[in-house]
Order: structure tokens, then sequence, then C-alpha cells
């Protein structure tokens, strides 16, 4: 009998959600995804410190403003992804710094940047997504970027009105956040859930339902897993990006595994448009207290960690 992974990967393409690249290795995904908490994990690994030592010495040794720790922290980000990248068929994810979230310009800069970093050595645009947080400013960003050819990853996306004015956008990927909606209602509540009435897979759902339904072909990769229940539950989905620990658990069990989204049923399914302009957006968005407390609180954590990566680099240089 095939494990849950093997069957999983029937119905889904698997994402490792780690910046580990022996993980990678062990439970062979398509593509890998990161953020600067990941990064941060990892550089804290003896095993990688030499990666992270290479990179700085060769700043070091051609950069013009050596100051520059927010060009050093690029060349750390597409360093890990070059060698992510070695280790799986498919994409990575890098992120852009969360501090940009709220300015468009900037993040289109940013992004240009580190793409440029990647085809230096390279790698060509289709196996790089660029990860830009869910706000409305990051969308039209991400809008602009696609046009270039430069396709993105929205992530910390927790409302279906997001997951709309990404699609409106063109955007190439979302990556909706099933655990922490998971974390909001069980604090806010008091509440325990089963997958099936999991908030974070009912958010999924809605957004695989509303994009099969209307046909938009952005890819939907849901993340942010605290249990393997809610990974079985979006069988399915086009992508789940899934921890180590979780990706051993389905590893380690041979029970059926059966898919639980359909694109038949969504297209059936009497489903209602809704706006995604941008004072619909706001609107919408803020009437969500959910997603706007979790949009706010990523941004905040990963800032946190770019600034925590950002000193590291800066006492090693």
């Amino acid at each position: 009998m095939a494990t849950q992974l093997d069957q999983l990967k029937q119905y889904t393409t698997v994402v490792a959600d780690t910046g580990d690249f022996r993980q990678m290795e062990e439970f062979s995904p398509q593509d890998a995804t990161t953020n600067p908490s990941l990064i941060l994990a990892a550089a804290g690994k003896p095993e990688y410190r030499p990666i992270i030592e290479s990179v700085v010495a060769e700043f070091k040794a051609k950069a013009v403003d050596k100051g520059d720790i927010g060009a050093l922290m690029d060349r750390v980000i597409v360093a890990f992804g070059l060698e992510i990248l070695k280790r799986v068929p498919g994409r990575v994810s890098s992120e852009v710094d969360a501090r940009l979230s709220f300015d468009t310009e900037a993040t289109v800069q940013k992004a240009r940047e580190i793409m440029a970093l990647y085809e230096a050595a390279g790698i060509p645009r289709e196996r790089v997504l660029i990860k830009i947080a869910s706000t409305w400013e990051g969308i039209r960003a991400a809008e602009i970027l696609e046009r270039e050819g430069i396709h993105c990853n929205l992530t910390l996306l927790f409302s279906l009105v997001q997951a709309v004015a990404c699609a409106e956008a063109g955007v190439r990927l979302i990556s909706p956040f099933v655990g922490r909606i998971l974390d909001w209602y069980k604090k806010a509540t008091g509440e325990e859930y089963t997958a099936e009435t999991d908030p974070g897979v009912l958010s999924v759902r809605s957004i695989y339902n509303y994009y099969k339904k209307f046909g938009y072909p952005v890819q939907i990769m849901g993340a942010s897993f605290r249990n393997k229940g809610e990974v079985l539950a979006l069988a399915g989905c086009d992508l789940l990006t899934i921890s180590p620990g979780l990706l051993a658990e389905l590893a380690a069990s041979e029970e059926p595994v059966a898919p639980a989204l359909s694109v038949k049923a969504a297209k059936a399914a009497d489903i209602r448009r809704i706006p995604a302009d941008e004072k619909s957006f706001r609107f919408l968005f803020n009437e969500d207290a959910m997603a706007t407390e979790k949009t706010a609180e990523g941004i905040r954590r990963f800032s946190a960690d770019i600034r925590k990566l950002e000193a590291l680099l800066s006492g090693m240089m």
C-alpha cells in the first residue's frame, strides 16, 4: 500500500515548507517555499553557516556600499534559494522584505532586484516565485510584476476578498494560511474543531470553489498547517506546502487518501461574485476581524525576523 504522502501526490502538488535542504531530499517535493523565519532558523544551524559566510565574504569583496545590509540580505535569500533549486525539480518562493508590504513601488523594485540575482546565477524566471504579502499595495505590486514576467506568490492571505483581488490582478499563485486561521478561531471561541469544521480548511475550500467556478487560472497553495487532518481535508487543492514534521507523519501512514476538492463540484456550486475594487477590498477586508488581525500579525512577525537576520549579518560584516 502506498503511503499517504504518495497518495496525496496523486491529487496535489506537494511543496516543502522548510529551509532545511536535507529534509527536501528526504521527502522529494516538487517545489519549496521559504520565508524570513525559516531562513533565520536554518541560519542558526552549523551545517548552513558556511553558505552565509560565503555570501558575506563575497559581498565584502565586491560590494561598493558594504553597509547596505538590505542588499546583503537579498544575496543570502537567493543563496538559500539556489541551494533549494538544486534539490527540487520545480520552483522556489523567495520573499520580499515584509516591511515593504504597504509600499507598491518599493516592493516592485525589491522583487526586480531579487529576480536579477537569480537570473545572474542562470536561473530562469519560471523557477522562481516572489512572495509578497496580500495587502492592497502588495497585490498591486504583483500585478505590475506579473506583466513583466516575474511571477508572484501572494502570502499572508486569510480571506476570500484577498484571494479575489489576487485573481483579478493575474497573480500566478496564492498561499492561504490554514493553521493561522484555525489559531484565531480557537482563541476567539474556545472551541475545538474537526478537519471538516476547521475554519482554515473551509476558507481554502471557498477560495478553491470560487476560482474554479469562475475559471481563474491562479494556483492555490494551502499553507501553515497545524495537523495532518487539515492537509488531508484539502487533498485535491492545486498545491499544499507542508512542514517536515507533517510530511513525516504522512510518509509513515498507509491509510487511504481521497480527494476532498473537485473542479466539477465547484463548477456546479451556487456562488456569487464579489467585488474587488479598492473601496470594496478595503471595506470587506476590514469587516473580517480574523483576516485583518492575522495579516497584520504576520507582517509584524516576518519583519521582526528580518531584523534579527539583519543583526546577524551586520555582526558578520
